[in-house]
């Protein structure tokens, strides 16, 4: 459905996909594509080209109200799988109908800081943690519309999987 997208109503955040982990709020990755420098015969200057499908390394920000066992358990040095389910309020500006759009980022993540916030009477402790992701899907209203895997040459975004041809140029 095509429409404003008006606002998260609300999300949350489960680690293993049966936990929710606390009251948070997320700093998404951001995707900056690795890119090239050509210069030589026939080129007036430099020019940038992207390197199809591969991205630079991400990182996932989780910023917590209070201090809880599950932050500790974020903090274990091992591979976590994160999910946010977010539910938006999308309106229809031809025929005012509003509804809510399903969106559910799942995440392969490794700790990598973990800040305990600060403790004080009557106060939240805003502890935060920040995570190099392995794998990012996305998926609006149950379609998987991005997923980037790194580690399996896969870069799939709105139906299109860009690392396709090279995993078949390299016998994958």
């Amino acid at each position: 459905m095509a429409g404003f997208d008006e606002s998260t109503i609300n999300f949350t955040v489960f680690e293993d996909d049966i936990e929710q982990i606390g009251v948070a709020t997320a700093t998404l990755p951001t995707l900056s594509a690795i890119m090239q420098t050509i210069s030589g015969a026939g080129i007036s200057g430099n020019v940038e080209v992207g390197i199809a499908g591969y991205y630079d390394t991400m990182e996932l920000g989780l910023a917590f109200r209070n201090f809880t066992s599950c932050n500790v358990r974020l903090s274990e040095p091992r591979l976590h799988t994160i999910q946010l389910r977010a539910a938006m309020q999308v309106e229809d500006p031809t025929d005012g109908v509003v509804r809510i759009q399903e969106i559910k980022h799942v995440f392969t993540v490794l700790p990598k800081t973990d800040a305990g916030g600060s403790v004080a009477p009557a106060s939240p402790t805003n502890g935060s943690g920040t995570y190099a992701v392995r794998y990012w899907a996305t998926y609006i209203d149950g379609e998987r519309v991005r997923e980037i895997d790194p580690f399996n040459s896969i870069c799939f975004i709105n139906g299109t999987d860009y690392l396709a041809d090279v995993r078949a140029a390299l016998g994958k």
